[in-house]
């Protein structure tokens, strides 16, 4: 059984090469249906989040208040989880892609062992990619080190064309230099959306209005949570809040098992 989420409508971590090198790593090494990188040298710190991403956090959190008011009021507080349960649990994809460095990037082995959010979209989004990372990636800097360190933040771009390897990093980096940026060919692209289970990307402004988005490639807008044991057992929404990552994650970290 499965469910199905609308899509969206339309060290050194200056060098690249080391990036999503596991060696460097302090650890060791809706519905889904149609329905690590390692850790900077805390010397980096000052540079992991440029001014720019307070920006887009102050600018997410703004769009986030006025989709969280709906939400609230549809969802409530009083739910177990605040993402999606799943009836059944998904494996992680067994794929390899393209990293930021240039390097092939195999999903499963560079994540093993990790907690892995993997989530699909393009660096030009307007509002759901940036959206989605912000409060992500501000939870992750409230809960500090037993977040930070022990999840990996997987974007991969639908849309190959126009994304290279370095305007993702340049994206990503906005966020955390640590999120892991993905690339392929359109086919490998397609196959990595199909193995996650989750619509396939389209240019289709239909498809973006349908959401209320002004983006014109319509992608999936949900953000998956895998286990250490590479299986996911639920899927976030695009609309989670910060305060919903920061009751959620500590559970999943602390091994509570999302049930139905």
């Amino acid at each position: 059984m499965s469910l199905s989420l609308e899509p969206e409508s339309p060290s050194n971590r200056n060098d690249p090469s080391n990036r999503n090198d596991p060696s460097n790593r302090n650890d060791p090494p809706d519905g889904l249906d149609p329905a690590t990188g390692p850790h900077p040298d805390p010397s980096d710190e000052p540079q992991r989040r440029p001014k720019l991403q307070i920006a887009l956090i102050v600018a997410a959190a703004v769009a986030v208040l006025g989709v969280g008011l709906a939400a609230g009021v549809m969802n409530g507080r009083d739910k177990p989880w605040a993402g999606t349960v799943l009836p059944e649990s998904q494996a992680k994809p067994d794929l390899t892609l393209t990293d930021t460095s240039g390097h092939p990037f195999d999903l499963r082995k560079r994540t093993d062992g990790r907690f892995t959010v993997l989530m699909f979209g393009y660096t030009s989004c307007p509002d759901v990619c940036p959206i989605n990372l912000g409060t992500l990636d501000a939870s992750m800097q409230t809960l500090g080190p037993q977040a930070e360190d022990r999840i990996d933040v997987v974007f991969v771009t639908v849309d190959p064309a126009t994304d290279t390897p370095e305007r993702i990093r340049t994206y990503l980096d906005r966020f955390d230099t640590r999120f892991i940026g993905l690339t392929g060919t359109p086919a490998q692209l397609r196959a990595a959306q199909e193995a996650a289970k989750v619509p396939i990307a389209a240019e289709a402004k239909a498809r973006a209005a349908a959401t209320g988005s002004s983006g014109t490639i319509g992608h999936a807008t949900q953000m998956i949570v895998y286990g250490p044991d590479d299986q996911a057992r639920i899927v976030y929404p695009f609309g989670t809040r910060q305060s919903d990552w920061n009751r959620d994650l500590p559970r999943l970290l602390g091994g509570e098992e999302p049930k139905v």
